[in-house]
């Protein structure tokens, strides 16, 4: 449950969708208020990749762009002076394992309640309920928030 250097490591899943953003903001303000380090996961596929009959795909592009696009999450979301400790990393395969994975030995594992795929109708995406099912740690589902950046009704920040 703790890092390298003796302290709590909260992972959280982030793709760029509005509750990622909440769950992100979600697992910042716990680490704040417990000391814990937030290590936010950037999880990318190839759909098809390997296979014989697979299209054409530029993996280092891929691993760019979405490493790329995890910078400008966290820019998005981070104080400028937030002195909360962040490690970061991109990971390439299926993003429900991939957390899964990275769920081992974690504090929490915090999912937003729907990403970017999946059906509109769904109350879970199917990553948030993977990890609910299969992580080897607590798992906090976080909707996303108002326009106003603030929790849902009932939510506590």
């Amino acid at each position: 449950m703790s890092t390298d250097d003796g302290t709590s490591r909260v992972v959280v899943g982030v793709d760029g969708s509005p509750a990622s953003h909440a769950a992100l903001r979600w697992a910042l303000r716990h680490a704040r208020r417990t000391g814990a380090t937030v290590h936010a996961v950037g999880a990318y596929d190839l759909p098809g990749a390997g296979g014989w009959s697979a299209t054409a795909v530029d993996v280092l592009f891929d691993e760019e762009q979405a490493r790329r696009s995890l910078s400008e999450e966290l820019a998005a979301v981070l104080a400028p002076d937030d002195d909360v400790p962040l490690v970061h990393h991109v990971v390439r395969g299926n993003p429900a394992q991939v957390l899964i994975d990275e769920s081992d030995g974690a504090e929490l594992l915090v999912v937003g309640s729907r990403g970017r795929g999946g059906f509109a109708s769904l109350l879970l995406g199917s990553v948030s309920q993977q990890c609910a099912a299969h992580a080897s740690c607590p798992v906090v589902i976080v909707r996303p928030e108002t326009a106003d950046g603030t929790p849902p009704a009932g939510d506590t920040p």
